[in-house]
């Protein structure tokens, strides 16, 4: 009788389509399920997990997409908590110590503010200007604060000068925004939006005009609650600072997602063509599918739909409102950039002068000293179960804004860009004794200048079609975190559209 009445609350649960089965895609269907939500995730790839991507082999453990997250988003840690995953993280040793190439060496970036204040990596007069910062960037001085077009380059050079290192040649933009950007989202700091690539930073400089005191001031208020007393929550998680991976892999996250959803919840290879929405109570939303290369398609009924495929797959769709087209038209071009990513590994009496640390970025002035890469992880220094106790594993990117020609190169032509800089900068001799090769050819949607443009044409989609939500790295951030959270924020929607939608129209839904 139990399994019957089980049988009979399925049944008539509401319905969900998720379409992606990514970090988004997959976090939004967990939330969905766990709400008691019959839940469908449509991916045409063959297998899920999108950008984490951990392979096995050989000994050898290692990513072809994301590398490593944070617990920075609140999303992250329900899931953690939830699929029981804290026993398999994994923190990086000595993950503070990274590195930035200068003047054709790595060089040890300092720590925190106090040491790089105190250390030899900045002038004098860079020094000057981060102490003056808050000084010269109040609140009340509103004419200085940055328009929504900005660039990231333009922004920092605006707080912090030009110059920054001892090398008067040498600028902030240039030796320090430069890589970051460039490790982080394959971009450059001229094309990126400084409103959509670091909108924390961004808001900090509306509200407190000093991004340096409205940081310290934002620390201070997320410690204590509102009665001004330490806030017990910021003590107990202080184990979860820093970026941190899994045994395994990126991959185990969403392997673990994966495992929540049941044989049916999950169709791979399974390629979305037609989505309509038809207002009836029965059946809000059909989507049609298909395996990939067979037109033989499969339509099945929902309540709602979530899309986390990137936007240029979703212009491929077609869309249908009350039986008439609904077109895409108003979809922007957006601009993807590709990313190469190689790993290698060199017998470690090979390698004369090995660092230990996270990795090291590439400036992109440093293409005068003959560098071509992005830069390098050092994989087996972070995780030494990555690799066999002889060896050192390297995983290196190559492509982005900088170079997305380079990026589409060739296996054997890679294996030499890599060996070269990896012989410039950590002293590695001969060649790898091994090589593997992965090519995103959109690896990151570019938030550039016009990013406004695609966020207005989401939320066009979404006011205009009811029960559509849209979720993933073209909203919120490209982080993994930012993903998870984008997915998690789109179920929340969408629990609440289906709660009012079960009693009363939502408030601006139109009649059918």
């Amino acid at each position: 009788m139990a399994s019957a009445n089980n049988e009979d609350k399925q049944s008539s649960a509401k319905r969900v389509a998720v379409v992606g089965a990514g970090v988004s895609g997959l976090a939004a269907a967990y939330k969905l399920k766990l709400h008691g939500l019959n839940v469908t995730v449509f991916e045409a790839e063959g297998r899920a997990g999108g950008k984490l991507r951990s392979i096995s082999q050989d000994g050898l453990i290692w990513d072809e997409g994301a590398n490593t997250m944070t617990e920075s988003e609140t999303e992250v840690r329900f899931l953690l908590d939830n699929l029981g995953l804290h026993d398999k993280q994994q923190f990086p040793i000595a993950q503070n110590k990274r590195y930035i190439v200068r003047n054709g060496a790595p060089a040890l970036i300092p720590s925190n503010p106090i040491a790089l204040i105190r250390s030899n990596f900045l002038s004098a007069q860079s020094k000057l200007l981060i102490i003056l910062e808050p000084f010269l960037w109040k609140k009340s001085n509103m004419e200085k604060v940055s328009d929504s077009d900005e660039s990231v380059g333009d922004f920092f050079q605006r707080h912090f000068g030009k110059e920054l290192f001892c090398f008067s040649l040498c600028k902030v933009v240039d030796y320090m925004i430069d890589p970051f950007v460039a490790g982080t989202s394959a971009g450059d700091p001229g094309s990126l939006s400084m409103r959509h690539t670091f909108p924390e930073l961004w808001n900090l400089e509306k509200k407190f005009g000093s991004i340096i005191s409205g940081a310290i001031q934002s620390k201070l208020f997320t410690k204590k609650g509102k009665n001004g007393k330490l806030n017990s929550s910021s003590i107990s998680k202080k184990h979860q600072r820093g970026s941190f991976s899994f045994l395994g892999g990126m991959q185990t996250l969403t392997d673990a997602l994966c495992k929540e959803l049941g044989r049916d919840e999950l169709k791979l290879q399974s390629k979305v063509l037609e989505l309509c929405y038809s207002c009836n109570p029965s059946e809000n939303w059909s989507v049609s599918s298909a395996p990939m290369h067979n037109k033989q398609s499969e339509k099945q009924s929902f309540d709602a739909v979530i899309m986390t495929a990137p936007l240029c797959n979703v212009k491929e769709m077609k869309f249908t409102m009350k039986g008439s087209p609904f077109l895409l038209n108003f979809l922007p071009e957006v601009s993807y950039l590709p990313l190469s990513v190689i790993i290698t590994t060199f017998k470690k009496d090979s390698v004369r002068r090995p660092l230990q640390g996270f990795g090291v970025l590439v400036p992109s002035k440093e293409q005068q000293n003959g560098f071509k890469t992005l830069g390098t992880l050092f994989s087996s220094m972070m995780f030494p179960d990555r690799a066999p106790s002889d060896l050192h594993l390297y995983t290196t990117f190559v492509g982005g804004s900088r170079n997305k020609e380079l990026a589409k190169a060739s296996t054997d032509e890679l294996k030499q860009i890599v060996t070269s800089d990896l012989r410039q900068l950590l002293g590695a001799e001969g060649e790898p004794t091994f090589v593997n090769h992965f090519y995103w050819s959109k690896a990151f949607p570019l938030h550039g200048h016009n990013y406004d443009a695609v966020l207005g044409a989401i939320e066009k989609m979404e006011a205009n079609l009811p029960g559509f939500f849209y979720a993933g790295n073209h909203r919120g951030g490209l982080s993994v975190g930012k993903a998870i959270s984008s997915g998690c924020k789109a179920a929340d929607l969408v629990i609440s559209y289906l709660e009012y939608s079960s009693h009363d129209k939502m408030p601006n839904e139109k009649p059918c």
